[in-house]
């Protein structure tokens, strides 16, 4: 079985780009960050305070699918940041990709406001903080293929452990003929 395609996911805050860059770098993956998708009443509707509903996100989790499709064909290893706060936002990307492999970047609330507090340029406010944490819906293995990180670890430390963690499951690097491995950090 070849490295799946994983996405790093979370409430706002907890470094989902920052990891998947990070994970990403030197082994060839390609990155695809969600909030690229978003179209832009999404953005205008965070950026003015207001947390999206189920329907504003059914668009952009439709879009974020298609390009999952479309890496799949091309046989492209992506490394994706996405919310995927609910199971069913996370099932509707599993059905682009069944074997797609979550890891929730988790931390503590005052952890995360501290973090979006020092965020500069980014649409997402940090009064939409608890609003995501009230829709998480943290996933759960092994109904799930998962992994929960503290996010309290360094970029560096949390990359180790996913890379360790799916060769522990026999998504081993070696099993991916040219392609390399995110270096063990």
């Amino acid at each position: 079985m070849a490295h799946p395609n994983v996405v790093f996911m979370g409430v706002c805050g907890c470094g989902k780009s920052t990891v998947a860059r990070r994970y990403a770098a030197g082994a060839g993956y390609v990155v695809v960050e969600a909030d690229d998708f978003h179209p832009p009443a999404n953005v205008a509707k965070m950026r003015s305070g207001q947390p999206l509903t189920d329907e504003d996100r059914a668009g952009w989790l439709a879009a974020l699918a298609a390009r999952i499709s479309e890496g799949r064909a091309r046989g492209e290893t992506m490394v994706l940041t996405c919310s995927a706060l609910k199971r069913a936002y996370r099932d509707r990307l599993r059905q682009a990709d069944p074997d797609l492999f979550f890891v929730h970047l988790a931390g503590t609330r005052e952890l995360l406001a501290q973090r979006l507090g020092e965020r500069q340029g980014h649409f997402m406010p940090a009064s939409l903080l608890d609003s995501q944490l009230a829709a998480l819906e943290a996933p759960q293995a092994p109904a799930e293929r998962c992994l929960t990180v503290d996010i309290a670890a360094a970029p560096e430390v949390l990359c180790a452990t996913v890379a360790t963690f799916l060769r522990a499951l026999g998504l081993s690097c070696a099993m991916l003929g040219a392609r390399k491995c995110p270096p063990d950090q």
